[in-house]
């Protein structure tokens, strides 16, 4: 039975427009095998990642499922010396959210976000909906409504 996210919850309330997908009994865990059980792209369907900067600061960055995070480039871009992700026993606590079901939106603090610049390449971008099962799809337009980021190159 699918159900309402946060996200999806916030995104109703500011009367935002969005695609909404069920993954769950398809067996999807990483990234491309959600893009797969979606029948997407996986250059289209992002995943959310938290980082800590040596200041002690947090940021969010979302890139394609299959891509990995250039960590010299993403530290560059928020004005770090370095950053390294989240441990995931922290991330609830931090985000709201557990692994594998953060989302941009909702999240307990605004983190300084960065997009990567693949997702230029959509009229929307698909990332998880808040809940593990669950992934929203929404214009980089509509997202900026709702949190405020940058796009820039963050992957190897």
């Amino acid at each position: 039975m699918e159900e309402k996210t946060n996200v999806m919850r916030i995104l109703d309330q500011k009367k935002i427009p969005y695609n909404h997908y069920c993954y769950l009994g398809t067996g999807a865990i990483s990234g491309v095998e959600v893009a797969e059980a979606l029948h997407e792209n996986p250059e289209h369907v992002f995943k959310t990642l938290v980082t800590v900067g040596k200041s002690n600061k947090n940021y969010v960055f979302m890139i394609p499922v299959k891509e990995e995070m250039d960590l010299k480039k993403a530290a560059k871009v928020v004005g770090e010396k370095s950053i390294e992700m989240v441990k995931s026993k922290k991330l609830l606590f931090l985000t709201g959210y557990i692994h594998g079901g953060c989302s941009p939106i909702g999240m307990k603090k605004n983190f300084k976000t960065v997009i990567d610049r693949k997702a230029l390449e959509f009229n929307t971008i698909i990332f998880s909906g808040g809940k593990i099962g669950y992934q929203v799809e929404i214009s980089l337009e509509n997202l900026k409504k709702i949190i405020s980021y940058e796009i820039e190159d963050i992957i190897v």
